[in-house]
């Protein structure tokens, strides 16, 4: 079994449908590869909190009219896009990742940004709060997520607006264990993102991410097989998970 906590109000949240889990989407193909899986996130009822838009290890260098049609889609719908912004573990500099963000916000329109491999340890908070103040000012509510992949250093929790703790394949996120100070907050501040996780298993991936505290989650049966991208595509039961967490679903 895996490690897990009970956050406070864990068990009233479950109980009265609060805290429902939704949906956080890391990183879609192309619109032009993945036409689909950009038109199923605008469904109504469709329990989205955010869908990241890469365009190429960020925002390109110029407009791609294709991806400006699927973010205004995605925002008409009531849909939040996040820019991705490529920390590379810190070794972007703090001019580069603004800039791709200016860029993000000019020609995209999106409402935060996704902080990709960004850094865990305590040594670079301070590096990476600065960035997250910074993309604050270029606009109002927009939302912060720094994704780690991995419970980072505590602090980091008030330096966004929501942490990715994992990140990586079913056969370790079954058996993962939650850092204790993740409890002290709600689970709307976690996102788990796991790759591999067969539908037989798809609720007890559910119950893993509700017991450890996450709020947002991303579930997929696509694999990293070699140089495959599990994320650039829906997973094979994307009806089924959208039913399960879906507004007014019964869990």
């Amino acid at each position: 079994m895996p490690y897990l906590t009970t956050p406070p109000g864990a068990l009233t949240a479950a109980a009265t449908g609060a805290g429902r889990l939704g949906l956080g989407i890391p990183g879609y193909a192309h619109p032009l590869l993945a036409p689909v899986e950009w038109a199923e996130l605008t469904r109504p009822g469709t329990p989205l909190h955010w869908a990241v838009l890469n365009v190429a290890e960020g925002p390109g260098g110029r407009p791609d009219p294709h991806c400006t049609e699927a973010a205004a889609k995605l925002h008409a719908a009531g849909g939040t896009v996040l820019g991705h912004l490529a920390m590379r573990d810190g070794s972007r500099s703090f001019g580069e990742l603004v800039s791709d963000a200016h860029r993000f916000r000019d020609w995209y329109g999106v409402g935060g940004f996704y902080l990709a491999d960004a850094p865990a340890d305590r040594a670079d908070l301070e590096s990476v709060r600065r960035v997250a103040d910074t993309l604050r000012g270029l606009g109002e509510d927009l939302r912060i997520v720094l994704g780690h992949g991995t419970h980072p250093y505590e602090g980091y929790a008030d330096a966004a607006d929501q942490l990715v703790t994992f990140s990586g394949a079913w056969a370790d996120y079954r058996w993962s264990q939650v850092a204790e100070w993740t409890a002290e907050y709600p689970p709307e501040r976690f996102c788990h993102l796991v790759h591999g996780v067969p539908r037989t298993h798809l609720e007890e991936a559910m119950r893993i991410a509700r017991w450890q505290g996450a709020g947002t989650i991303w579930f997929t049966d696509r694999r990293a097989v070699g140089d495959r991208d599990p994320w650039a595509s829906m997973p094979g039961y994307w009806d089924e998970i959208v039913s399960r967490i879906g507004t007014g679903v019964l869990e």
